[in-house]
């Protein structure tokens, strides 16, 4: 088995050099022009001293600037942190001090721009590279862009903390070959929850080599070199990351990529390019579903669609696969196993609420969650359990949060399910208050941390609620300070408004005289959990 993706992605280039490997909005990269660049980043970025250990943010959405600057970094030797653009800046800022993050890649649009740059002053980075937008369009539409987008611009000072990738990337492409090991630091990848901060993910070179060889066997005959890729997940996210980008590559497929969801341009791009592979969460399937004039879009040519990020209802799988002809089928995976640990079957049978079986060189088991070296009985209930090449290295200088989530070489994920007679695996509860809102996870601290910051605030409690389009939301308790009453739920969300991303703000606000406590005193979620689900069943 390649144990690198650089592997994946020098194997391709070789074999499809002519062959289309990106279209973003029509303008059109083979896999030999993709290869040229990113041997030219990778010579830039080694003028910059990037080499092994150097940690190399990328602040993108999905353009071909993320595909280049990736492979890049990792052919130089640097570890790649996926950053999210949505973060706001105290986000941004925590997550670059505690990963180290040196340098920065992202665009020269104002809504992402200027956050990455305040870092500059607080945090420890030391130098931002610009993408430019209007560079990576067709002509025509570059034209249009600069006229009637120039107010969405930034323009950014030329001093040694910014560079514009474009001077980045003038160099011959001689760059100082790396060798990578198997354990090697790839990507940091961030994830959190209830208990923490978010906390980075180590996936080294071996665990996302294995993954992508892994999601390419399970996935139903394809023809390599021919197939075309649909690229709306983003690829900072780490389902994307291998099971658009890195399978993609790897396949010789064409990517074709979008920079966010958004319904019309969607169905327009399936229909036009003929995507034959689509990778989605439950809500882009939900609204291709519910899509008034879908019957005037040509979507024949899908072949398979893979599911994650979110409980695949059956109900959206069989009127998605009515609607369209193709294969749906789920899968199941976390940040810390690269992500992807189950899949059902795409050529088998696929049982209605089941995550699937392990893929190859993947061993599940079921666990008891207060002793895990007793594995539960078929049937019985238990924490979900992962052993596999894909497992992580362990968390970034948490070695007290590893220790307590890899427990002898197995990735305990804090899943409750069980296993049935023929190995499918099935989900009935969450150990972790995570909340996983359009397949994106959101961490409920985070929201807190971001409601205490206004002064009138004494307590507050986020939990995840059911929501029709989006799987969960979040939904904030609150409770005054003493003698403070008055602020209303409308007003919060405004003060919240630079605070957190679209993603994360509460759904639903509700102001309480008290919240629920442990007998020592702990603010305690599961009554209001409680609350909240027999809302649903009255």
């Amino acid at each position: 088995m390649t144990k690198s993706v650089i592997d994946y992605f020098d194997q391709a280039v070789e074999r499809f050099a002519d062959r289309p490997c990106v279209d973003f909005l029509d303008k059109k990269y083979t896999y030999g022009e993709i290869a040229e660049l990113v041997d030219r980043a990778a010579k830039g970025f080694q003028q910059l001293g990037v080499k092994k250990g150097s940690k190399v943010g990328i602040c993108l959405p999905n353009t071909p600037y993320f595909v280049v600057c990736y492979y890049a970094i990792l052919k130089v030797g640097g570890t790649v942190v996926n950053y999210n653009p949505l973060y706001v800046e105290r986000e941004l800022a925590y997550q670059i001090e505690d990963s180290q993050t040196e340098i920065m890649i992202t665009l020269d649009l104002k809504q992402i721009f200027p956050k990455v740059e305040k870092c500059l002053e607080t945090t420890c980075l030391q130098r931002i590279i610009v993408c430019s937008m209007s560079e990576v369009l067709p002509s025509v539409k570059s034209v249009l862009f600069n006229v009637l987008k120039r107010s969405e611009l930034v323009d950014f000072n030329r001093d040694p903390a910014h560079l514009s990738f474009t001077r980045l990337a003038n160099t011959d492409g001689a760059y100082n070959a790396v060798k990578t090991l198997d354990e090697d630091l790839a990507v940091l990848q961030y994830t959190g929850g209830t208990t923490g901060r978010p906390k980075g993910a180590m996936l080294t070179h071996a665990n996302i080599a294995a993954n992508t060889h892994q999601v390419r066997h399970a996935m139903p005959p394809i023809v390599e070199g021919e197939e075309c890729m649909l690229g709306v997940l983003p690829f900072f996210h780490v389902f994307a990351m291998t099971v658009v980008m890195n399978l993609g590559i790897s396949i010789g497929a064409e990517l074709v990529l979008l920079p966010r969801f958004e319904l019309q341009q969607l169905l327009k791009t399936l229909s036009k390019k003929q995507a034959t592979l689509v990778p989605g969460v439950p809500t882009i399937y939900t609204a291709i579903n519910g899509a008034s004039d879908l019957a005037k879009y040509d979507l024949s040519s899908i072949k398979f669609c893979i599911s994650g990020g979110a409980p695949l209802p059956v109900e959206v799988k069989s009127d998605f696969e009515r609607l369209t002809g193709c294969t749906v089928v789920e899968g199941y995976g976390l940040t810390e196993a690269s992500p992807v640990a189950t899949v059902n079957p795409p050529t088998g049978e696929i049982k209605a609420g089941s995550i699937g079986l392990p893929l190859i060189d993947t061993k599940v088991s079921i666990r008891n969650p207060d002793n895990p070296k007793i594995e539960m009985a078929q049937g019985e209930k238990g924490e979900i359990v992962i052993e596999g090449s894909q497992v992580m290295a362990g968390y970034w200088q948490r070695p007290e949060a590893t220790e307590n989530t890899v427990i002898d070489g197995r990735l305990h994920t804090g899943d409750i399910g069980y296993m049935d007679e023929e190995g499918y695996i099935f989900i009935v509860d969450r150990i972790k208050d995570l909340i996983l809102c359009s397949g994106y996870n959101v961490y409920p601290r985070e929201i807190e941390e971001a409601i205490y910051l206004h002064e009138r605030v004494a307590e507050c409690i986020v939990i995840g609620i059911e929501d029709e389009h989006r799987g969960q939301a979040p939904k904030a308790f609150v409770k005054l300070v003493e003698g403070e009453e008055g602020l209303t739920a409308d007003e919060l969300k405004a003060f919240l408004k630079d605070k957190l991303s679209r993603i994360e703000m509460p759904k639903e606000i509700e102001m309480r005289d008290e919240l629920p406590k442990t007998m020592v005193g702990k603010l305690s979620k599961k009554e209001l959990v409680e609350e909240e689900r027999a809302k649903k069943t009255a």
